[in-house]
């Protein structure tokens, strides 16, 4: 099994296991887990296949992938009661998945178009969409919107395993030194709070007062 086939089940796995656990959350019956599950851990890699045109994408071609949430899914279910921080171990859980996933993804974009640019974008989308769609069918606060850097350690993850392929290092480093900048980066947002500078010149006007040019009553 190579490295890249290793961090693509553990990508899947862990972000099987963030839906699950968002699942558990809301109290969801086993087929709710399941579907949270396939949703988180393939989503991300989805997207990216379509984007990328490689089809049909990387599930229906190995449904390996689809057993995986399903057994993370149906196992959580049976166990993540037992986990009174479930929403601490979701988040580091995620962390781990955006880190892994965030080179895997950067990989197949290289491999696809052997542009660097497509590479960074193709890892950062594999890293992050899966955790937004788990978090708006769960209706919990996106990624997104919270302050700490988030997209910021995919996008970071992806580059430094691109830019370490550039320079020709040898698979297994470009990517631990991609999956760590991701993980260092992410963890110390979890751990530390660390985000990047917001916007605050001015709350945004409401909708109607936008639209009318003047303050509403």
């Amino acid at each position: 099994m190579s490295l890249l086939m290793i961090l693509d089940y553990a990508g899947i796995a862990l972000f099987a296991a963030t839906g699950a656990l968002a699942a558990s959350r809301k109290e969801l019956d086993l087929i709710g887990f399941l579907f949270f599950a396939a949703v988180t851990g393939l989503g991300g890699g989805t997207l990216r296949d379509i984007i990328l045109d490689r089809m049909p994408v990387f599930w229906v071609l190995d449904p390996t992938y689809i057993l995986i949430c399903v057994i993370v899914g149906a196992f959580l279910f049976s166990t993540a009661h037992r986990v009174e921080w479930r929403y601490r171990l979701l988040i580091w859980l995620d962390a781990i998945g955006l880190a892994a996933y965030s080179v895997l993804g950067a990989a197949k974009g290289l491999a696809a178009t052997g542009s660097p640019t497509i590479a960074i974008v193709a890892g950062t989308l594999t890293a992050t969409f899966g955790g937004i769609l788990r978090d708006l069918l769960a209706n919990e606060p996106s990624v997104l919107l919270r302050p700490e850097i988030y997209i910021t350690a995919a996008l970071a993850g992806a580059g430094g395993f691109t830019a370490a392929d550039a320079f020709g290092l040898p698979l297994y480093a470009s990517s631990g030194l991609g999956v760590a900048i991701a993980f260092a980066l992410r963890g110390g947002a979890i751990h530390y709070g660390w985000t990047l500078p917001r916007y605050k010149p001015r709350p945004g006007r409401p909708p109607d007062e936008a639209i009318k040019g003047k303050k509403t009553k």
